[in-house]
Protein backbone atom coordinates (compact mmCIF):
# COMPACT_ATOMS: atom_id res chain seq x y z
CA UNK A 1 0.00 0.00 0.00
CA UNK A 2 2.90 2.46 1.16
CA UNK A 3 4.30 1.00 -2.25
CA UNK A 4 1.75 1.77 -4.06
CA UNK A 5 1.50 5.93 -3.14
CA UNK A 6 4.99 6.17 -3.93
CA UNK A 7 5.08 4.63 -6.91
CA UNK A 8 1.95 6.64 -8.33
CA UNK A 9 3.57 9.95 -7.03
CA UNK A 10 6.56 8.90 -8.81
CA UNK A 11 4.61 7.71 -11.90
CA UNK A 12 2.80 11.12 -12.08
CA UNK A 13 6.73 13.10 -11.80
CA UNK A 14 7.35 11.28 -14.62
CA UNK A 15 4.81 12.49 -17.00
CA UNK A 16 6.65 15.41 -16.85
CA UNK A 17 10.32 15.95 -19.23
CA UNK A 18 11.94 19.04 -17.22
CA UNK A 19 12.69 19.93 -13.87
CA UNK A 20 10.32 23.04 -14.04
CA UNK A 21 7.23 21.53 -15.16
CA UNK A 22 7.62 18.93 -12.26
CA UNK A 23 8.15 22.05 -9.54
CA UNK A 24 5.03 23.28 -11.46
CA UNK A 25 3.31 20.56 -10.46
CA UNK A 26 4.46 20.27 -7.18
CA UNK A 27 3.43 23.76 -6.74
CA UNK A 28 -0.23 22.86 -7.93
CA UNK A 29 -0.02 19.80 -5.98
CA UNK A 30 0.33 22.45 -3.14
CA UNK A 31 -2.59 23.68 -3.77
CA UNK A 32 -4.99 21.19 -2.53
CA UNK A 33 -3.69 20.94 0.91
CA UNK A 34 -6.34 21.94 3.22
CA UNK A 35 -4.97 25.06 5.32
CA UNK A 36 -4.37 24.69 9.53
CA UNK A 37 -6.58 26.52 11.37
CA UNK A 38 -4.46 30.09 12.72
CA UNK A 39 -4.61 28.43 16.18
CA UNK A 40 -2.85 25.19 14.85
CA UNK A 41 -0.13 27.56 13.69
CA UNK A 42 1.56 28.12 16.90
CA UNK A 43 5.59 27.48 17.05
CA UNK A 44 5.09 23.97 19.11
CA UNK A 45 3.77 22.48 15.62
CA UNK A 46 6.63 23.98 13.56
CA UNK A 47 9.15 21.58 12.06
CA UNK A 48 12.67 22.42 12.48
CA UNK A 49 14.64 22.55 9.52
CA UNK A 50 12.87 23.95 7.36
CA UNK A 51 14.04 27.38 5.43
CA UNK A 52 9.75 28.22 5.01
CA UNK A 53 7.59 27.70 7.85
CA UNK A 54 5.88 24.27 8.21
CA UNK A 55 3.15 23.25 10.58
CA UNK A 56 3.10 19.97 11.78
CA UNK A 57 0.14 18.29 13.64
CA UNK A 58 -0.92 14.86 14.25
CA UNK A 59 -3.86 13.01 15.44
CA UNK A 60 -4.76 8.91 16.26
CA UNK A 61 -7.99 7.47 14.97
CA UNK A 62 -8.04 3.59 15.21
CA UNK A 63 -4.48 3.13 15.40
CA UNK A 64 -3.82 4.83 12.44
CA UNK A 65 -1.89 8.67 12.64
CA UNK A 66 -3.84 11.32 10.51
CA UNK A 67 -1.28 14.15 10.06
CA UNK A 68 -2.32 17.68 8.55
CA UNK A 69 -0.07 20.88 7.79
CA UNK A 70 0.45 24.03 6.31
CA UNK A 71 3.27 26.01 4.98
CA UNK A 72 4.06 29.75 4.16
CA UNK A 73 5.61 28.54 0.61
CA UNK A 74 4.00 27.56 -2.23
CA UNK A 75 6.58 24.46 -3.34
CA UNK A 76 6.96 23.72 0.26
CA UNK A 77 2.98 23.15 0.14
CA UNK A 78 3.07 20.62 -2.66
CA UNK A 79 6.38 18.64 -0.54
CA UNK A 80 4.15 18.50 2.47
CA UNK A 81 1.21 16.93 0.42
CA UNK A 82 3.27 14.51 -1.01
CA UNK A 83 4.57 13.48 2.50
CA UNK A 84 0.90 13.56 3.83
CA UNK A 85 -0.44 11.57 1.38
CA UNK A 86 2.42 8.83 1.94
CA UNK A 87 1.93 8.91 5.86
CA UNK A 88 -1.56 9.93 6.85
CA UNK A 89 -3.50 6.77 7.56
CA UNK A 90 -0.70 4.44 8.56
CA UNK A 91 -0.25 3.19 11.65
CA UNK A 92 2.95 4.43 14.04
CA UNK A 93 4.49 0.75 13.39
CA UNK A 94 4.36 0.80 9.50
CA UNK A 95 5.58 4.77 9.54
CA UNK A 96 8.90 3.15 11.77
CA UNK A 97 9.49 0.69 9.55
CA UNK A 98 9.71 2.64 6.48
CA UNK A 99 12.18 4.05 4.42
CA UNK A 100 13.36 7.45 5.31
CA UNK A 101 14.87 7.89 1.86
CA UNK A 102 11.85 8.86 -0.28
CA UNK A 103 13.38 11.93 -1.50
CA UNK A 104 15.67 9.54 -3.41
CA UNK A 105 12.84 7.46 -4.25
CA UNK A 106 10.71 9.99 -5.93
CA UNK A 107 13.91 11.80 -7.42
CA UNK A 108 12.90 14.93 -5.69
CA UNK A 109 16.81 15.55 -5.17
CA UNK A 110 17.25 16.03 -8.76
CA UNK A 111 14.55 18.70 -8.46
CA UNK A 112 14.75 20.54 -5.15
CA UNK A 113 16.96 22.70 -3.28
CA UNK A 114 19.25 21.26 -0.65
CA UNK A 115 17.63 23.67 2.10
CA UNK A 116 14.06 22.52 0.72
CA UNK A 117 15.71 18.54 1.19
CA UNK A 118 16.85 19.32 4.46
CA UNK A 119 13.44 20.79 4.85
CA UNK A 120 11.88 17.58 3.60
CA UNK A 121 14.53 15.63 6.11
CA UNK A 122 12.82 17.70 8.96
CA UNK A 123 9.19 16.73 8.41
CA UNK A 124 10.26 12.95 7.95
CA UNK A 125 11.84 13.39 11.19
CA UNK A 126 9.36 14.74 12.64
CA UNK A 127 6.25 12.36 11.59
CA UNK A 128 8.55 9.51 12.90
CA UNK A 129 8.91 11.16 16.15
CA UNK A 130 4.87 11.08 16.41
CA UNK A 131 5.41 7.39 15.31
CA UNK A 132 7.10 7.03 18.14
CA UNK A 133 5.58 9.07 20.44
CA UNK A 134 2.07 6.91 19.81
CA UNK A 135 3.41 3.89 19.27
Amino acid sequence: MIENKIEEIKDDLEIFDDDLQKYEYIIDLGKSLEPLEEEQKKDENLVQGCTSKVWLICEKKDDKLIFKADSNAAIVKGLVKILLTIYSGLTPNEILQMDKQILQELKLEEIITPNRQSGVQGMIKRINEYAKAFA
